[in-house]
């Protein structure tokens, strides 16, 4: 394993981990230390975006190769074998979905449909392809009510399985819509195109990064202040205007995670390359080989274990959802410094690549 996949299959665990911890306390129960839930509160739809943006990059290493020495038949192999992928990930998602209504992988299929299409462009291209996408789904509110088939006390979403509510619930206004969210893998698409074994690009793009998503969230937080009256309707109302939540997934979210999806990728490529022997960066980068397995597994185990023995789902308190959060992503990391001495790839990984080769 090459340094940048390093780094990348660590960015992928760190991804994985605040899933986990999100997810949980959403099923589980947030009530609780305020302190925490400032802290949790961070990965809110941050997580799942930097999952996604991976993806991406995922996909830039796949089909850079081909790209590069023009070699259109291994291309074509690539695009079937990501087409097959998409296809087998959007049955998945499906699969459970009464499980968990907040699946991401259905839609992640569809991104890395999506995402196929530009794959042949040149960066600067993908980047602002990825601009224009953020930009522009404020207007479809002009057209087609947000809250249309939600009830938004219970996060229920009501007529998914009609043709009208599961197209809107995919691309318009479900927990990860197509559009906005594509445009997560294509900032990935196009992070993947750069050299991202130059260090120096590395630490200017830590750098800036970070100074972004510090400035939209001081911009945020401005508007918020500055417009806001006495009057807690109004302040919801422009929290979800100009906030980083990611529901509706409108510009100043789409952009602050962007900006912190790619400062925790860059950090993480930089930080594995400078400690490319430290035990806890091995580990990570076990755990982030298997992160599809991990992601289902903590639907149907992690979740599905306390279902299974208590009555208590949705009360408890916020530090037993990230302490348990916490104790189930360290058994995923020592399942896979196991599992991984003796297989090359996870357990669903293994079928991805059966199903799609």
């Amino acid at each position: 394993m090459n340094q940048r996949l390093i780094g990348i299959d660590v960015a992928r665990a760190l991804a994985i981990i605040g899933m986990i911890i999100v997810n949980f306390k959403i099923v589980f129960g947030s009530k609780g230390l305020k302190w925490l839930q400032t802290l949790t509160s961070i990965l809110d739809g941050k997580a799942a975006a930097t999952f996604v943006v991976l993806a991406g990059v995922g996909i830039a290493f796949i089909t850079n190769k081909a790209l590069k020495t023009n070699n259109d038949t291994a291309l074509h192999k690539k695009k079937l074998k990501i087409i097959k992928r998409a296809i087998l990930l959007f049955a998945i998602g499906l699969s459970y979905l009464f499980i968990w209504p907040a699946d991401i992988l259905h839609f992640y299929g569809i991104y890395m449909l999506v995402t196929l299409l530009f794959i042949k462009k040149e960066p600067l291209f993908i980047l602002i392809a990825a601009l224009l996408i953020i930009l522009a789904y404020p207007l479809l509110f002009i057209c087609f009510s947000y809250d249309t088939f939600w009830d938004f006390k219970t996060f229920e979403y009501f007529n998914f399985w009609t043709f009208n509510g599961f197209l809107r619930n995919l691309f318009y206004n479900g927990f990860h819509p197509v559009m906005p969210w594509v445009a997560f893998m294509l900032i990935g698409l196009w992070f993947g195109k750069q050299n991202l074994n130059d260090t120096l690009f590395i630490k200017k793009t830590i750098g800036i990064s970070l100074g972004l998503f510090l400035l939209l969230k001081g911009i945020s937080m401005g508007f918020i202040t500055l417009l806001s009256i006495e009057d807690s309707s109004t302040t919801l109302e422009l929290s979800h205007v100009f906030g980083t939540s990611p529901m509706p997934p409108l510009p100043f979210y789409m952009l602050t995670a962007s900006s912190f999806a790619i400062f925790i990728i860059s950090s993480c490529l930089f930080i594995s390359k400078k400690l490319q022997n430290n035990i806890i960066i091995k580990a990570l980068a076990k755990m982030g080989q298997l992160a599809l397995t991990f992601y289902v597994a903590h639907v149907i185990i992690g979740m599905g274990l306390i279902e299974v023995i208590s009555l208590k789902v949705g009360d408890y308190s916020l530090i037993f959802s990230v302490s348990y959060a916490l104790l189930f992503s360290l058994c995923c990391i020592l399942f896979s410094v196991f599992w991984l001495k003796y297989k090359t790839v996870g357990p669903l990984e293994w079928i991805m690549k059966k199903l799609t080769n």
